[in-house]
């Protein structure tokens, strides 16, 4: 999972990066109103922390923002404020979900656990299914049957988009959006080399599962008839 990060308590900032991280999901983090309704607005982040309190535009602005435009991103609103009135106003504006500060780290891991599983993709143990094998997105192991092998941390961000987006081509500036942010300098050809890597590690497991190659697009994860 990519994660959006805005906040302007520096401190916090980098203790919610540092946590993510250490949990294996991709973190960008922005300190501002601005550029985290910018960020938003790429779509492509699975999840965003969302501070209420920021400079240049607020958290609840934001969020209508990303509404209006059609965003559906997972929004957990990050606040000081506890009171009651203040999380109806948060989820009212289309918040999925409120943790008032200070929280514990478990229990935004398990918010962000809860709400992946609302999407119905990943399961209680971060384990992604598709065709005959499975992905677990904490020990980045790949399986199938009584068989697995062990991916990198990029192998696995891309074989979870994948198949989050299984049966639909993703374009290869996608993939870069997705797995090293809009204003990598990652190329194509990036790109290609992991979808490689995978490819290998799919037929070393004898998997049915296949990435296709759509000649000018992308790739599409597709189970082998």
């Amino acid at each position: 999972m990519r994660i959006l990060v805005v906040e302007d308590e520096l401190p916090l900032a980098e203790a919610l990066v540092q946590i993510l991280k250490k949990n294996n999901f991709t973190v960008d983090v922005v300190h501002e109103g601005e550029a985290g309704l910018d960020n938003a607005l790429s779509n492509i982040y699975d999840l965003i922390l969302l501070d209420i309190m920021l400079p240049k535009m607020d958290g609840l602005s934001i969020l209508k923002n990303m509404r209006q435009e059609g965003i559906s991103t997972p929004v957990i609103l990050l606040t000081a404020k506890g009171e009651i009135s203040d999380k109806v106003t948060g989820l009212d504006s289309g918040a999925d979900d409120y943790l008032a500060k200070p929280f514990a780290t478990e229990e935004l891991l398990a918010r962000i656990r809860a709400l992946s599983r609302r999407k119905g993709e990943i399961l209680s143990n971060n384990t992604l299914k598709y065709g005959d094998i499975e992905l677990n997105t904490s020990t980045l192991k790949l399986s199938r049957s009584n068989k697995e092998v062990k991916l990198t941390l990029k192998e696995s961000e891309l074989l979870e988009f994948l198949i989050l987006r299984k049966n639909v081509t993703s374009p290869k500036e996608l993939i870069i959006e997705k797995l090293w942010g809009f204003e990598s300098e990652a190329e194509h050809n990036h790109v290609e080399v992991y979808i490689s890597f995978l490819r290998k590690k799919l037929l070393f497991i004898n998997s049915e599962v296949t990435i296709s190659t759509v000649r000018g697009v992308g790739y599409i994860l597709e189970v082998k008839e």
